[in-house]
């Protein structure tokens, strides 16, 4: 077990190297839609990307999740087909978001630096796919947007 200082310190490390890796700008919070936003997960028992939807208007959660859900074909076939989609996603905090997300298959723990490879490739995979997905249907998605 490590003490609080060491973990966070594990944890910035694993971000810095994931970084240095693979230099470039992600779309992540950059979509134009509140609350919605793409993610990397990395924690002592997993590792996942992630398309957030946080909106607190539970009628507009509801139409950006169906608005994505529409396009569940196209996604599993041409961008990431083990992707998990969830209406209701509950956070660690007792938060209702809903969530489309892929998890990293291979043991994987942040503490552990023998597994931080295989991660970085599969964020680096994942994520791009993700991104093309919303780069060809972004016009689409924010369409379910209430003005």
């Amino acid at each position: 077990m490590f003490s609080r200082e060491e973990s966070a310190r594990i944890r910035k490390e694993f971000w810095v190297s994931y970084g240095k890796s693979f230099p470039r700008k992600w779309v992540l919070y950059n979509t134009k839609i509140k609350d919605f936003g793409f993610k990397f997960v990395a924690d002592r028992k997993k590792a996942e990307i992630t398309l957030d939807i946080e909106a607190s208007d539970d009628t507009q959660r509801e139409l950006l999740f169906e608005q994505i859900l529409s396009l569940k074909n196209i996604i599993i076939s041409e961008y990431v087909p083990d992707v998990i989609f969830d209406k209701e996603y509950y956070l660690e905090n007792g938060k209702l978001i809903s969530r489309m997300y892929v998890v990293h298959n291979t043991k994987f723990s942040i503490n552990n630096k023998d597994t931080w490879a295989d991660c970085y490739a599969f964020f680096n995979k994942t994520m791009h796919q993700f991104e093309l997905f919303w780069y060809e249907y972004e016009d689409y998605i924010k369409q379910a947007v209430v003005k």
